[in-house]
């Protein structure tokens, strides 16, 4: 049976048309729930102990595992930020002179400043793949670039699942087979994908999976994941957290310093990162993303936003076919000539949420949405339109 909206979950009002999770995630009441909860165990301190600090992070590292069909949970770091796993990456990853890191087109800024420090570092050259400048094949003609950019020159392959800026379907499961015939590393950001489309971990086999907690993971402003493969098993952190010290649950020895890291991706959690607020609040949101599962929500959005798009097609809007774009999150070009202050001023009036891309509209749509939410964009933008 097919999942129903959600929105009875969420605390979003009525009036308002949310079409921008791909920016930041509304909080749905079980999270809140568990962050006021949260929040009066710190104003009683001394309710706090020693499990306190292990026992909810490794939960919370076994549900992302769960999510991304990973073994062990131990190649999983909490961390704050997707350019803090980067960092971790750029950190490990020792390059040649004349070495390539392949990267594509605009990507999110997180997932480009590491790579070309590290290339400027040794002397290492950045090649970025844009996408072709046609209107039809667009994204099958990009992938097809992708792969053919790969050769013995490329150190590095690193970039989303999907662009995050127009939902376009990257074939990582082929370029992680070419990455690997060439000795590449395949680093992946999966902000804008993982949680709301199907991913493995076992199919792909990235060297890193960098994933942003507060989008399609619903977890508050400052958290992210990172999976580490066995190129990074016994890296150099960023920093020296002391939790990521062997035995580092003996308070009482904690004097007694450990040399030795807890086994594979732990010594890359950041300092902190079991914040009881943030950890309590991410387990709650891990663990319905888990229940609604990403094929149900790709699936449900597909449902909902169908008869929209092609009723903006036939008003001369592009948009990618379904087979090379994800439904969660895609773009729509507008036609030449738009006011965008016009329709900008549109969709505020109509309280209307998108995000702005060029002359892209990114529609980012859940399951606290539904096919009236898309009617609602699709009367304002064919309102302007028709001007």
């Amino acid at each position: 049976m097919a999942i129903q909206h959600q929105k009875h979950l969420f605390n979003l009002p009525e009036e308002i048309t949310y079409l921008n999770t791909a920016s930041q995630s509304p909080s749905f009441k079980a999270i809140y729930n568990a962050g006021l909860e949260a929040l009066k165990q710190k104003d009683r301190p001394y309710t706090i102990t020693g499990p306190d600090y292990f026992e909810p992070v490794i939960a919370l590292k076994k549900l992302f595992a769960t999510l991304v069909d990973a073994d062990d949970f131990n190649r999983v770091a909490t961390i704050p930020s997707v350019s803090y796993g980067m960092a971790t990456v750029a950190n490990n990853v020792k390059l040649n002179a004349g070495d390539e890191i392949l990267l594509i087109e605009e990507q999110f800024p997180s997932n480009y400043y590491s790579w070309q420090k590290l290339a400027d570092k040794y002397q290492a050259t950045i090649k970025t793949i844009t996408a072709p400048n046609v209107t039809t094949d667009k994204v099958k003609l990009w992938n097809e670039a992708i792969l053919e950019a790969i050769t013995d020159q490329t150190a590095m392959v690193a970039m989303g699942n999907i662009h995050w800026s127009n939902g376009s379907l990257f074939d990582l499961k082929a370029i992680r087979k070419k990455s690997k015939q060439h000795q590449a590393l395949l680093i992946i950001d999966g902000s804008q994908s993982v949680g709301a489309l199907p991913f493995s971990v076992k199919e792909i086999q990235p060297d890193a999976l960098i994933c942003a907690g507060y989008k399609w993971l619903f977890g508050p402003y400052g958290c992210a994941y990172a999976y580490y493969g066995a190129y990074f098993d016994h890296g150099t952190p960023i920093e020296e957290n002391w939790a990521n010290r062997l035995n580092s649950e003996n308070f009482a020895g904690l004097t007694n310093y450990q040399s030795e890291y807890k086994p594979l991706a732990n010594r890359y959690c950041a300092g902190e990162s079991g914040s009881f607020i943030y950890v309590k609040m991410q387990i709650e949101a891990l663990k319905q993303v888990i229940d609604w599962t990403p094929k149900a929500i790709q699936e449900y959005c597909k449902a909902i936003s169908t008869e929209a798009i092609i009723e903006l097609k036939a008003f001369g809007c592009e948009i990618e076919t379904d087979d090379y774009r994800t439904h969660h999150l895609f773009g729509i070009k507008l036609p030449e000539g738009l006011d965008l202050n016009v329709l900008k001023s549109a969709l505020k009036a109509q309280h209307i949420f998108v995000s702005f891309r060029g002359n892209y509209i990114r529609i980012s749509c859940h399951l606290f949405n539904t096919s009236d939410d898309f009617t609602k964009l699709v009367n304002c933008l064919t309102s302007v339109l028709a001007k």
